[in-house]
């Protein structure tokens, strides 16, 4: 006994890293507060002033209406091909070692350092008639550039790090001994990944496509140089936005953006309940 209240005694007290509850609560709050929610409620705000009725034939306007279908569609595919070559991406970086594997995990997140509007005018250039990959497809009868292919090739290349990044991490905690037993009792490779590794991985990677499909709803500067801007073919929201920015008729352009900022904010709150409902019955059957 004395020997435990000697070593109690001596023990090191613990010492917290960051600040307390109260500064570091309080610091979190006001970065908040001014990066996200003043910004937000400035764009309610101009949306409340112009009365229900403009609102609604702003947002309604039919040229505004073929924006969100073609935004919509678009950013869709483009989530789709992502959450494939996402997942395959993120599977090569963790079970395969091989030469320029770094590189290649570097490469992922450089649509987050590049600039947008330089993505799209590299896009542009190589995937227009006269361009690299242009040529090639264009002898196929191909068109990418200046057409709606453009505006989900745009949409895909600057959104992928999503996917990949929110797969990952639980790729890499996944415990190879069920897999092992899988293959043990005589599963084939395509059983073990359909029964084991997949409903691991089905929350992360239904949360990445989620966000990337968000990205790509307010994604500007690498669409507008690749897609053509065609009004009612290839047109996006953000390029209404922008059209109503450059006529000074603020209301309208807030109006619009709160359309995409709504339903951003209705698909994040879906997937995270979503996700939470789902890893608490994937628990509960384990």
């Amino acid at each position: 006994m004395a020997t435990n209240l000697s070593m109690s005694a001596t023990r090191p007290k613990h010492k917290r890293v960051l600040p307390g509850l109260g500064l570091s609560l309080g610091t979190s709050l006001l970065f908040i507060s001014l990066v996200m929610l003043l910004p937000m409620t400035g764009l309610v705000m101009q949306s409340v002033d112009m009365g229900w009725d403009e609102y609604w034939y702003v947002i309604s306007d039919e040229r505004v209406v073929a924006s969100y279908k073609v935004t919509l569609w678009a950013a869709f595919i483009a989530s789709i091909f992502n959450g494939f070559l996402g997942l395959l991406l993120a599977w090569v970086l963790v079970r395969y070692e091989f030469p320029g594997r770094r590189i290649l995990d570097a490469l992922v997140d450089l649509p987050f350092a590049l600039p947008t509007a330089v993505a799209g005018i590299t896009l542009a250039t190589l995937y227009a008639q006269n361009g690299w990959y242009g040529q090639v497809l264009s002898s196929l009868g191909i068109k990418v550039a200046y057409t709606p292919v453009g505006i989900v090739l745009a949409m895909a290349f600057t959104s992928i790090p999503f996917v990949v990044r929110t797969v990952q991490p639980v790729l890499e905690e996944l415990s190879a001994e069920e897999e092992e037993a899988g293959m043990t009792l005589g599963a084939s490779d395509w059983s073990v990944f359909r029964r084991v590794i997949f409903p691991a991985l089905w929350p992360a990677l239904m949360t990445g496509v989620a966000l990337s499909f968000t990205r790509s709803l307010g994604e500007f500067g690498a669409v507008i140089f690749i897609a053509g801007n065609m009004p009612y073919v290839s047109e996006i929201t953000s390029l209404m936005i922008f059209v109503s920015l450059q006529e000074f008729n603020f209301p309208a352009a807030s109006a619009i953006a709160s359309v995409v900022l709504m339903a951003s904010l209705v698909l994040l709150f879906a997937i995270n309940l979503w996700q939470a409902r789902y890893l608490r019955r994937l628990h509960g059957r384990r």
